[in-house]
């Protein structure tokens, strides 16, 4: 792999992981434009150790908060929400495993992301001024918004704009929707970390093809740009709605569609 393809890829993993349009899918993507047959592991746990640096840096007032009163409603809530991702990935690991390598049904999973973010800002237009702050937050806006990010683990579904539909179709304050979405990737990203270094110990040839400099070139643009992502999703959701989002994935839904069923340009 160049360092001007690890760049690309380390630049489109810190955009993508926070902004509701799907990281892992715009991933299987790009490793098929760039026919890159073989991901290299490695490389994959580095840029998401760039992207978990830069939701840290983005939100380290939030995550202090929490480390100095640990035992409060937020962590559970967090705790709660990361449990059906969790057994979600372990039961269906390998359906999970192969929807990555074939990227199948990746143009349906980003239209998926598009009814997501439609039918989130809908619900979230017609109860404002009734949103619920973070001391209002219970046990079931938890679970479900865990629920949509156990889907969001298929590659096309975004983890992010499944949270954070989820916490607006609960009444959420739309701030705090986006910071317990960005808090919630923390747990997500580590959980996938402990799960690539697991496979990492398997073997050397995990390494393969990735030289030091495109590992560090990668890690780096994924941290850098993943912060400000970070800080301009927190304002989006502040300030303005999610349909340009929206668009954008039915937009790639409908051209990788077109490619995967017509022309096969690409997959």
């Amino acid at each position: 792999m160049s360092i001007f393809t690890a760049i690309i890829l380390g630049v489109v993993q810190g955009v993508t992981e926070f902004l509701p349009v799907s990281s892992s899918g715009h991933l299987v993507l790009l490793q098929k434009i760039f026919r890159i047959s073989e991901p290299a592991l490695f490389f994959d746990t580095m840029v998401h150790v760039g992207t978990l640096a830069a939701v840290v840096a983005a939100l380290w007032r939030d995550i202090w908060a929490i480390l100095r009163r640990l035992f409060q409603p937020l962590t559970a809530y967090l705790v709660l929400a990361t449990i059906p991702a969790v057994i979600f990935a372990l039961v269906f690991k390998k359906s999970i495993e192969a929807a990555f390598e074939s990227g199948k049904f990746l143009g349906f999973a980003f239209l998926a992301t598009t009814a997501l973010l439609i039918v989130s800002e809908l619900l979230s237009r017609r109860t404002r001024g009734i949103l619920k702050k973070a001391e209002d937050t219970n046990w079931l806006d938890a679970l479900i918004i865990g629920l949509l990010q156990a889907a969001a683990i298929f590659p096309g579904v975004s983890r992010s704009g499944a949270t954070i539909s989820g916490a607006l179709s609960r009444r959420l304050d739309r701030d705090f929707a986006a910071r317990f979405s960005f808090l919630l990737s923390i747990p997500a990203i580590l959980g996938a970390l402990v799960m690539q270094l697991k496979d990492l110990a398997k073997g050397a040839q995990a390494t393969a093809g990735v030289g030091a400099a495109a590992v560090f070139a990668g890690t780096l643009s994924a941290a850098i740009v993943g912060f400000f992502a970070v800080r301009y999703m927190l304002k989006i959701i502040r300030e303005k709605s999610l349909f340009g989002f929206a668009v954008y994935t039915g937009i790639l839904g409908a051209l990788v569609l077109v490619d995967q069923f017509i022309t096969r340009i690409v997959f």
